[in-house]
């Protein structure tokens, strides 16, 4: 999943047990996971549909970003006219631009999860996530569970497709759209083109060749100047005023960008901000901050020749706070309640700079 687009995700808990009346067609992750890849696309398929009867109402849940926005459009389109009513909610607040440009520009039809009547549906899906990612998804027996992130436990479901090997779940539901002979319109291969290009970071990261080629198999059907749109959708007005505090404050050295922002009304700003600071010649490290809520947010990046985004993350933060991520990108999330007294009085870039030296030295 994309930093930039992922809307974070709270610690992990377990599942509740499903009703006892699931209970004897219901298996645990593995063993479907283990079931699922001796299928064929088509024989998973098949067992797909099998979960769904006319008159189910299904409620698709997903953390709403690209990948599972465009993924919950595929699994509606499959499911039209298999089933009575199909209704995709998220848990999670839309703030990225991105994401709620792509909403927007594709129609894409979201409900909160919160306030949803959850007694009127029979059937529930969950896709890009897994039920112990998030507390909201623990009192929700799940039917269906597909995704492409590492295998969790402590839950079960009576269809589960999880593929770690692949870059998105977009991905998997292309397959899913071919086995069944369908050829999307134009605005869900845009979607689902663009959960793969987000989901893979132009494939810079971990991805397979079937990635590779349903990327190719949406290429030609993707409105190209509609997707300009959504990814060109970054910054509001009113988030410009965080470019001037950070070239005003930023502190360099060694090819290294330290800044830190203040106080800023939403966190991604501080990733648009970052990446920004990658596009400087001759830099290896950009490493932003800021106080959101009673938190300070780091944002890491790195070129990744010799170094590691996710280990520094850890080593500095991993003991006060939440931190990790990859070799080029990573992030922190730090209460101030944790930080040196020495550290939060009068915060600044130079305040972050000192948190590093030792450890970048």
């Amino acid at each position: 999943m994309n930093e930039r687009n992922r809307e974070t995700r709270p610690p992990r808990t377990k599942s509740r047990k499903r009703n006892k009346g699931n209970e004897k067609s219901v298996a645990s992750p593995d063993a479907c996971i283990r079931a699922s890849r001796r299928m064929s696309n088509i024989e998973r398929l098949k067992s797909f549909l099998h979960v769904f009867k006319r008159d189910d109402r299904v409620l698709i849940v997903i953390v709403a970003d690209p990948d599972s926005m465009s993924s919950a459009m595929a699994v509606k389109r499959i499911l039209a006219r298999r089933v009575t009513e199909i209704t995709i909610v998220h848990p999670n607040q839309i703030k990225r631009i991105n994401n709620i440009a792509m909403r927007d520009f594709l129609k894409i039809p979201l409900q909160p999860l919160r306030g949803t009547k959850r007694d009127k549906y029979t059937k529930f899906i969950l896709l890009d996530s897994q039920p112990t990612h998030r507390p909201e998804f623990g009192s929700i027996s799940f039917d269906v569970v597909i995704d492409h992130h590492s295998v969790s436990q402590g839950w079960d479901a009576r269809f589960v497709d999880i593929r770690p090997d692949y870059g998105a779940t977009a991905s998997m539901l292309t397959e899913y759209l071919r086995s069944a002979n369908i050829k999307p319109s134009v605005a869900l291969a845009t979607a689902l083109f663009y959960g793969i290009k987000v989901d893979t970071q132009n494939f810079t990261k971990m991805a397979s060749h079937a990635d590779i080629l349903m990327f190719q198999y949406l290429f030609k059907r993707t409105n190209q100047q509609l997707l300009s749109k959504i990814e060109n959708s970054d910054i509001r007005k009113s988030e410009l005023k965080y470019f001037k505090i950070a070239l005003d404050e930023m502190k360099t050295g060694k090819n290294r960008i330290y800044a830190h922002l203040g106080r800023v009304g939403n966190p991604d700003i501080l990733v648009v901000v970052a990446d920004f600071f990658t596009h400087v010649h001759d830099i290896g490290w950009v490493i932003i901050s800021g106080q959101y809520g009673e938190k300070l947010i780091v944002i890491f990046r790195s070129d990744g020749y010799k170094k590691d985004a996710g280990k520094l993350a850890a080593r500095v933060f991993g003991k006060i706070g939440a931190a990790g991520g990859h070799r080029q990108s990573a992030r922190a999330e730090v209460s101030l309640k944790n930080l040196p007294e020495t550290a939060t009085k009068n915060f600044n870039s130079n305040t972050l700079r000192r948190l590093f030296l030792k450890h970048l030295s």
